[in-house]
């Protein structure tokens, strides 16, 4: 029975435990390809029209893999962080690929509560259930999947450019390289090397977090604020790029935050949605550069 992974949204945080799970469990695991701009207009057609754009990128991984697998898993990730959640998109997501996708297989849907071993635990064992697999096969590809996603470490951290800028945004606006236009290889040929926040320890983000009047609902605040203030601080920086999906409500939030934070700090905020004028971004990297060089 083969399983399709969609290539889209967390997978790029999470796909050693996604994959090495099912795998483990006995299922031949299928991916969509990288997004392109097949995928794209496929979301674009299948998504309704307000969603963000990594959501309707979504949709066009699912459309891929439709016709290519028994079972479709859509990760209903409810929280990584305990009293935190993600984006209300993530908690329906299900129901937004099973009603505007036709002929969509069945869909492995279990929300996932992934703030402790013990609750992610609890997720592997419905699934197994739900897929009819023996709970000792369950916890072996469990304990297996686990293992490869602490030895996985995502994340980008340029070394030897005589300027340092932090990308932030939400992890799928940053490693998918179709979305934000390769912005990381622009910034590269610029001169400017780039950090993003998985090189900083939580124990550093939850220290600045800590300052804050009102603990962040969302744990996209929390991350991009704690890795922001930090690196501000402490002077690990020469400005900022913060990346934004059309029509997101937590990114607004995260971004006053950020601004308020240190005002010296030279900040770009690059906005994306399906209109892709490459020409534009490069325009405004140009003088995001110079910039840098003044400041």
């Amino acid at each position: 029975m083969r399983i399709g992974i969609p290539k889209g949204l967390l997978y790029y945080k999470y796909y050693p435990f996604y994959m090495n799970f099912f795998k483990n469990l006995g299922f031949e695991v299928i991916t969509s390809p990288d997004t392109n701009e097949k995928i794209l207009n496929d979301g674009i057609k299948t998504c309704v029209d307000e969603s963000c754009l990594p959501v309707k990128v979504f949709h066009g991984h699912c459309s891929y893999l439709k016709d290519k697998c028994d079972l479709l898993f859509v990760p209903r990730i409810m929280q990584i962080n305990k009293d935190e959640y993600i984006c209300p998109k993530f908690c329906g997501l299900v129901e937004m690929v099973a009603n505007s996708i036709d002929d969509i297989p069945p869909i492995i849907s279990e929300p996932i509560y992934a703030y402790g071993e013990k609750e992610l635990k609890k997720w592997a064992i419905k699934t197994g259930n739900i897929l009819g697999i023996n709970r000792m096969v369950t916890n072996n590809a469990f304990k297996k999947a686990l293992k490869a996603q602490k030895h996985y470490m995502a994340g980008i951290n340029n070394e030897n450019f005589s300027r340092k800028i932090a990308l932030i945004g939400h992890p799928y606006n940053i490693f998918d390289n179709y979305i934000n236009m390769n912005i990381t290889e622009k910034l590269n040929k610029l001169g400017i090397g780039v950090i993003t926040e998985e090189y900083l320890g939580q124990n550093h983000i939850n220290q600045e977090v800590e300052r804050l009047y009102k603990k962040p609902f969302w744990t996209f605040v929390r991350n991009s604020y704690g890795f922001a203030s930090y690196m501000t601080k402490n002077k690990m920086i020469d400005g900022i790029v913060y990346i934004s999906s059309f029509g997101c409500g937590v990114d607004s939030v995260i971004l006053e935050l950020i601004k308020n934070e240190d005002e010296e700090v030279p900040i770009l905020e690059i906005k994306l949605d399906e209109q892709r004028g490459e020409a534009g971004i490069d325009t405004r990297l140009e003088a995001f550069s110079d910039m840098l060089q003044i400041s």
